[in-house]
C-alpha cells in the first residue's frame, strides 16, 4: 500500500476606515485629506511597470539558476520522492497511481522504470503535484533531473509570485525585489525547489491565489473609481452604487485555489480566510466610495458572486484534477459504486462521483485515523517550533564516511546531508517582522500588513489541530513566502520616504539585513546540497541542539 504520510483562522476585523496606505520606500504621497475619493480608490496603481517586470524576471532567473546547479544529484530517490516520483510516472501512463515492487527504486535508478504492478495504489493526496512531477519525467525521462525539474520551475515561480504580491501590497518595486531576494536565499525554499515533493507546488498556487485576490481588490476599487468618474460625481452620496459584474482576478484566484486544493487539502484554510476577507474588502471599497451604511449590502450583492468565483470555481477545478482517475477503470476504489449499487451516494451522484466521494472518505480517515496518529518519526516537528525553525528535517544523509572514502581526508569521519532547513537569520528576522506586521495592521489600520499575517496564519494555525500525529517542518514552505513579504514591508518602513534625511541610515539597515541573509545561506549551503563535510564541521553548523 502506498500511504503517503505526511484552529482556527486568524480573526478578521470588521472593515474600519483604513489608514491611507503610502508607497513604502518610493516617494511621498499627498495626505489622505488632500486626495479625492476617486484618487484614494485608485491607490493601487504603480507607474514603473517596466522596472517592475525587469526586477521580477531578473530575480526569478537568478533563483532558477541557483537552484538548477547539480539538480540531478543525488540520482537516487530521496525521502518521499519514493512516493511522488513514481506516482507521477504512473499517472501519465495510466491516469491513476499504481503499486510498485519493493525493488522499484533500484530498477528506476538503473534505467528500467516500467516495473509497476497491475494493482492500484492507495494514495492520500490529490493528484495535481504528481501530475506536474510526472510532466518533468515525460520531458527528461524517469530520472532524478526529470522528477525534480518541475519542482525547480515552480520553486522559481514561487519567487516570481512573491515578488509580484509584495510589490502590489507595498506599492513599491524595491520592496518587491527585497522580498524576492530574501526568498531566493531561503534554505527551505531552495531545498523544496530541488526535491520532488508536493509542497512547493502548493506554496506557489497559494501565493499566486492570494496575489490574485489582492489584484482583484485593487482592480475593483479602480473600477468603482471609473464609474464615479464617468458619472461625473465625487462619491456615491450614501447610495450602494453600481454592481461590477466582471471580476477577472477573482475568477483567476478561484482557479488557483482549486489547483492548490488539488495538490494538498489544507489549502482550504487559506481559501476560507481570503474568501471572507475578499468580501470585507468589497464592503470597505463601497464605504470608501461613499456608500455609508449601505456598503454592508455588499455582503450579499458582492458576496454571493464571490462565493461562486472563489468556492464554486475552485471546487470545479479540484474535481477536474481527478479526470484521469474518473476516466480510468483501474484506479483505487474506482469500482466502489459498482460493488455498492444500493448505496444512496450512487443514486445521488452517479457511478464515478460516488466512487470518488468514497475514496475521499477513506483518504480523510487515513489522515485522522489510528495508524497515522500512533505513528512516530525521528524528525517529527511540533508546529509550535516552526516559526523559530526549532526542528528541521533530514531529507537525505550518508553518515560515518570513513577517511579515505568518498573524498573524506580525515582525521575525522565525514558526512553528507540534505537538510530541509530555512536560512536561520531570515526565519528569525521574519518572525520579528510578523509581530511588527500585526501591530502595523491592527494598530496602524494598514490593511496591507494584514495580508501576509492572515495568509501565514491560515497556512500555519490549522496544523495545531493535528499535532498529535507526526508533522514536519517542510510543511512551513507555505508560510515563509508570507512572512518574508512581511519582513520586506517592515524593511520598507525602515527605509522610509525617498526624500527623508533618514533614508541613508534606513538603507544601511535594510542592506545589512539582506546581506546577512545571503551570507547565512552561503554558510548553510553545504547542508542543503549533500556536500562532503567533516563531522566536526557539520556540528559547528548545528546552532541548536534540536537541529541534530
Amino acid at each position: 500500500m502506498n500511504g503517503e504520510q505526511t484552529t482556527e483562522l486568524a480573526t478578521l476585523p470588521a472593515p474600519a476606515p483604513e489608514a491611507e496606505p503610502t508607497p513604502l520606500p518610493v516617494r511621498s504621497a499627498p495626505p489622505a485629506r488632500d486626495r479625492s475619493t476617486i484618487e484614494r480608490l485608485r491607490d493601487g496603481r504603480l507607474d514603473d511597470a517596466v522596472a517592475g517586470w525587469v526586477v521580477t524576471l531578473t530575480i526569478t532567473l537568478l533563483a532558477f539558476l541557483i537552484r538548477l546547479h547539480n539538480l540531478g544529484y543525488p540520482k537516487n530517490l530521496i525521502f518521499d520522492e519514493t512516493y511522488y516520483a513514481k506516482d507521477g510516472y504512473s499517472l501519465w501512463k495510466f491516469g491513476y497511481e499504481r503499486n510498485w515492487p519493493e525493488n522499484a527504486n533500484e530498477k528506476i535508478v538503473a534505467g528500467t522504470p516500467d516495473v509497476f504492478r497491475d494493482s492500484a495504489a492507495f494514495v492520500v493526496h490529490p493528484p495535481v503535484g504528481k501530475w506536474l512531477i510526472g510532466l518533468g519525467e515525460q520531458l527528461f525521462g524517469m530520472n532524478a533531473f526529470g522528477w525534480r525539474f518541475l519542482p525547480l520551475v515552480f520553486g522559481s515561480l514561487l519567487i516570481f509570485s512573491t515578488i509580484r504580491l509584495a510589490r502590489r501590497l507595498s506599492r513599491s518595486t524595491l520592496v518587491g525585489g527585497i522580498a524576492g531576494v530574501l526568498l531566493t536565499f531561503d534554505g527551505l525554499a531552495f531545498v523544496m525547489s530541488r526535491t520532488a515533493l508536493l509542497d512547493v507546488f502548493q506554496a506557489f498556487f497559494i501565493v499566486a491565489a492570494v496575489s490574485a485576490c489582492v489584484a482583484d481588490r485593487d482592480w475593483y476599487r479602480s473600477a468603482l473609481a471609473d464609474r464615479l468618474e464617468r458619472a461625473g460625481i465625487p462619491d456615491l452620496h450614501g447610495r450602494f452604487g453600481p454592481i461590477v459584474a466582471l471580476r477577472p482576478w477573482r475568477f483567476v484566484a478561484g482557479v488557483l485555489f482549486g489547483l492548490a486544493l488539488g495538490t494538498k487539502w489544507n489549502s482550504l484554510f487559506v481559501l476560507a480566510a481570503f474568501g471572507i476577507l475578499a468580501v470585507l474588502w468589497d464592503v470597505g471599497a463601497r464605504r470608501l466610495a461613499g456608500a455609508g451604511f449601505k456598503s454592508w449590502l455588499a455582503v450579499l450583492v458582492d458576496g454571493i458572486p464571490a462565493f461562486v468565483r472563489l468556492v464554486v470555481v475552485s471546487a470545479a477545478i479540484y474535481i477536474s484534477t481527478w479526470a484521469g482517475w474518473l476516466s480510468s477503470s483501474g484506479g483505487y476504489d474506482r469500482d466502489w459504486a459498482r460493488k455498492n449499487a444500493d448505496h444512496p451516494w450512487v443514486g445521488a451522484f452517479g457511478d464515478g462521483f460516488a466512487s470518488l466521494l468514497w475514496y475521499h472518505k477513506e483518504m480523510y480517515e487515513f489522515h485522522i485515523g489510528t495508524f497515522i496518529n500512533e505513528a512516530t518519526h525521528p524528525y517529527d516537528a511540533h508546529p509550535a517550533g516552526w516559526l523559530f525553525m526549532a526542528r528541521p528535517i533530514g531529507i537525505d544523509a550518508v553518515n560515518d564516511i570513513a577517511p579515505g572514502t568518498d573524498g573524506c581526508v580525515g582525521p575525522d569521519n565525514c558526512i553528507r546531508v540534505i537538510t530541509g532547513m530555512g536560512t536561520p537569520i531570515l526565519w528569525w528576522l521574519a518572525l520579528i517582522a510578523l509581530v511588527v506586521s500585526v501591530v502595523w495592521w491592527l494598530g496602524g489600520r494598514d490593511w496591507r500588513f494584514g495580508v501576509p499575517v492572515i495568509a501565514a496564519m491560515a497556512s500555519y494555525l490549522p496544523w495545531f489541530n493535528y499535532a498529535d500525529r507526526p508533522l514536519f517542518f517542510f510543511y512551513a514552505i507555505t508560510i515563509i513566502p508570507f512572512t518574508v513579504i512581511g519582513l520586506a514591508m517592515v524593511l520598507g518602513l525602515v527605509l522610509g520616504d525617498a526624500r527623508s534625511p533618514q533614508r541613508r541610515r534606513g538603507g544601511v539597515i535594510a542592506g545589512v539585513a539582506v546581506a546577512l541573509v545571503v551570507a547565512n545561506f552561503a554558510y548553510i549551503y553545504p547542508l542543503l546540497t549533500d556536500q562532503l563535510m567533516a563531522y566536526p564541521d557539520w556540528l559547528r553548523h548545528m546552532w541548536l541542539r534540536s537541529w541534530i
